[in-house]
């Protein structure tokens, strides 16, 4: 992959929003390990997807749980842009944080700047990107559990034949873990049949899907079930199937989840039936709890894995739920998670 080379305006640009909040740094943790005891402690976010709910939540997660922690956050924003990741990693370095974390990216453009920064003495933890480093934990979200949860219940819904639509982009990690269930599942039952694959991740995925669902669903009238393996693609093709008067003709089958998610999937006529997800913002935080227990250093398990629940419409229905708020009220497994826990670790506040 090349970069494409920055003027000194744009990476003045990229600078500028990089102070850390507050004029001073964090008070020390009561019995926690060095450096957290002391206080002054500096970790970075750097995402890589800026687009949906569920990005915001991850962060707000992390915000929380760094809180908690009495570390200072920097948020790096993502761009869906590789080259400006890489410069958003070595401007965290230079800032002098403890740690890193990693949410989303292309694995081949981050490798040698992740070694950059370990080789710097930072810590890195990687959420839904495989950077293939051992040093680095990787937190996901069991995407394997999510997707097979997804067809279970599309196979329960509609049978094991059907004409299928698929939301898909190769490269990213989630997605082809998601993607791998999904070729065992169509190997399993051949009387479903791919009628088309489609999907796109920019700054507005889910606009972008629905003009591709769109041009799908016309040429493919008989298609009647979508898994779309993401909830932009989902909140596209639900938006794509409204326009063309579909809705009542098709059932989406998605994963992850947002309170916008939630009242999109119980509105009336919705053709969103269901979804698989863990709650985004415990994923920040344990991402925040697995780089802590780093720079403290302690051992922390190569792979953190947040365990997801299935969330149909009817189940939202019934039970009333229209916020991720009400869902983790109602549904308290949905809210909690003993990833990279350590008895010094302040849990953030629910």
């Amino acid at each position: 992959m090349s970069f494409i080379a920055r003027t000194a305006a744009s990476t003045a640009a990229l600078l500028a929003p990089l102070l850390f909040a507050g004029a001073s740094l964090a008070a020390g943790l009561a019995g926690a390990p060095a450096p957290f005891d002391q206080g002054g402690v500096k970790f970075a976010l750097v995402g890589y997807i800026s687009a949906g709910d569920f990005f915001s939540a991850v962060q707000a997660g992390a915000k929380a749980q760094s809180a908690a922690l009495g570390v200072d956050l920097q948020v790096f924003p993502g761009r869906q842009d590789s080259a400006e990741q890489r410069l958003q990693i070595e401007q965290a370095i230079n800032l002098g944080v403890k740690a890193i974390v990693i949410d989303h990216g292309e694995p081949e453009a981050l490798r040698d700047v992740v070694q950059k920064a370990l080789d710097a003495g930072v810590k890195v933890v990687a959420f839904d990107v495989n950077i293939d480093n051992p040093a680095v934990p990787q937190v996901e979200q069991s995407d394997h559990e999510l997707a097979r949860l997804a067809l279970e219940q599309a196979a329960k819904d509609n049978g094991t034949s059907f004409t299928a639509g698929y939301a898909y982009v190769a490269g990213f990690a989630p997605l082809d873990r998601r993607n791998e269930v999904w070729q065992a599942f169509k190997k399993a039952n051949p009387g479903v049949v791919e009628k088309a694959q489609f999907g796109v991740v920019n700054a507005t995925t889910a606009l972008s899907t629905s003009d591709q669902a769109k041009a799908v669903l016309r040429a493919n009238p008989d298609i009647s079930v979508v898994f779309a393996p993401y909830d932009e693609f989902a909140r596209g093709v639900k938006l794509a199937a409204t326009e063309l008067g579909v809705a009542d003709k098709l059932k989406i089958y998605s994963a992850d989840v947002s309170t916008a998610d939630i009242q999109e999937i119980v509105a009336d006529g919705s053709p969103w039936v269901a979804t698989v997800a863990t709650n985004p913002a415990l994923v920040g935080a344990a991402a925040i709890r697995a780089a802590a227990k780093l720079v403290a250093g302690e051992a922390v398990d190569h792979n953190l894995v947040i365990k997801p629940t299935l969330l149909t419409q009817a189940g939202l229905r019934e039970a009333g739920v229209t916020t991720i708020e009400e869902l983790a009220a109602k549904l308290p497994s949905f809210n909690e998670s003993d990833v990279a826990l350590a008895p010094w670790i302040p849990v953030a506040s629910k």
